[in-house]
């Protein structure tokens, strides 16, 4: 089995590093000023690979392009960008810098995912964003009525092998990750599991599901868990 990967997320709003509590905007944590230093940190500690999300370009709001280009420049491990990639050219633009590009919303539109597939293959992620099993759509502001594993299974027929779950209401709340869920999707194929990890035995749980990778995020910034206790799980 491989080992898992362990994946810090730097989520980016007005060129801060913030953490959302279960997406929404109005209730943010500013952690860092510096992006890119945090970027070099959790590589040295050890991050097999950079969650790099971009907040702003997710609400609409603008983008932090240019820190997310100089962040892929300043480190030497692979980066995974997310957030308001809903074309076909903002997936080209962002991978001219980055090493994966994770989409969701984009993803529902059949017909461009084909060309993706066919174009970028295994540097696409699809985010699969959920709510009680309704997948979310824009940001999280649109709960869609598509489901979880049909979705997942149909996504798969077309070509994607790699995916990222969150269940949103356990996004930033330290209660836990939704290994129920987990355990389903990880029998399907490659999923990085997000959403809830609150400390080591989280992870450990995560583990025995045979994920690709695990992020980390608030769990990570509050110093309750660290990478390399991760790593040494």
């Amino acid at each position: 089995m491989l080992a898992l990967k362990i994946i810090p997320a730097i989520d980016i709003m007005n060129g801060e590093v913030v953490r959302l509590l279960r997406g929404d905007p109005k209730d943010r944590t500013i952690y860092y000023s510096d992006p890119i230093h945090v970027a070099k940190q959790w590589e040295g500690q050890g991050a097999h690979m950079l969650h790099v999300v971009d907040l702003d370009a997710t609400l609409s709001l603008g983008n932090n392009t240019g820190i997310i280009r100089e962040m892929a420049d300043s480190v030497s491990i692979p980066i995974q960008v997310a957030g308001g990639r809903r074309t076909q050219k903002s997936v080209h633009d962002t991978l001219q810098y980055a090493d994966r590009v994770v989409i969701g919303t984009l993803a529902l539109d059949t017909g461009a995912l084909r060309e993706l597939i066919n174009r970028y293959d295994d540097r696409l992620v699809v985010s699969l964003d959920h709510n009680k099993g309704r997948i979310a759509s824009h940001g999280w502001q649109h709960i869609t009525d598509n489901m979880l594993m049909p979705t997942m299974l149909s996504l798969v027929e077309l070509g994607i092998n790699q995916f990222l779950v969150t269940n949103i209401e356990r996004d930033g709340t330290l209660s836990g990750p939704d290994l129920e869920t987990l355990s389903e999707v990880c029998r399907i194929s490659n999923v990085i599991a997000s959403g809830g990890i609150s400390g080591i035995d989280d992870i450990l749980h995560v583990m025995e599901l045979s994920p690709y990778g695990v992020i980390l995020g608030k769990a990570l910034y509050e110093g309750l868990v660290t990478i390399p206790e991760a790593l040494a799980c």
